[in-house]
């Protein structure tokens, strides 16, 4: 369910954008998959634990890795849709990957993904939420 209402948006993705990086935003971890639209998948590929340009600096070799073709962020909000202090800080964290790394940044509504990545049985749960919030995004792709 999107943050405008019920009807899940579709994001406007230019075909050629093929793979992409996903990231579960936090203060302290962020939770980190790669995906593929072709296959329609993705697979967590683990937590990045740093802050400040320490964290730029693991997101930079994690993008130089996969080189992806652009980037998905999920932003939470509240159960009702509305947004909170840390909607603002991952959309803020979306917009620093887009001016760092020149790609594209979708962002997706990430409501549940880390009770969900939790309820899985998930290790990390970061990285499975990333990996739940990336999905949800290929699967709006099709």
């Amino acid at each position: 369910m999107s943050p405008a209402g019920d009807q899940v948006a579709r994001p406007l993705v230019a075909e050629g954008l093929r793979t992409f990086i996903a990231f579960d935003y936090g203060e302290k971890r962020t939770g980190v998959a790669v995906g593929s639209r072709l296959l329609g998948q993705a697979q967590p590929q683990g937590s990045i634990q740093a802050q400040g340009e320490a964290r730029w600096k693991l997101l930079a070799q994690r993008i130089q890795e996969w080189q992806p073709d652009a980037i998905v962020v999920g932003v939470p909000y509240h159960p009702d849709g509305a947004p909170h202090e840390n909607t603002v800080r991952a959309q803020k964290f979306g917009r620093q990957l887009h001016g760092r790394f020149a790609l594209p940044v979708f962002e997706v509504d990430e409501r549940y993904s880390t009770t969900e990545a939790i309820a899985q049985g998930a290790r990390d749960r970061d990285a499975a939420s990333a990996c739940i919030i990336l999905q949800q995004f290929l699967r709006s792709l099709v």
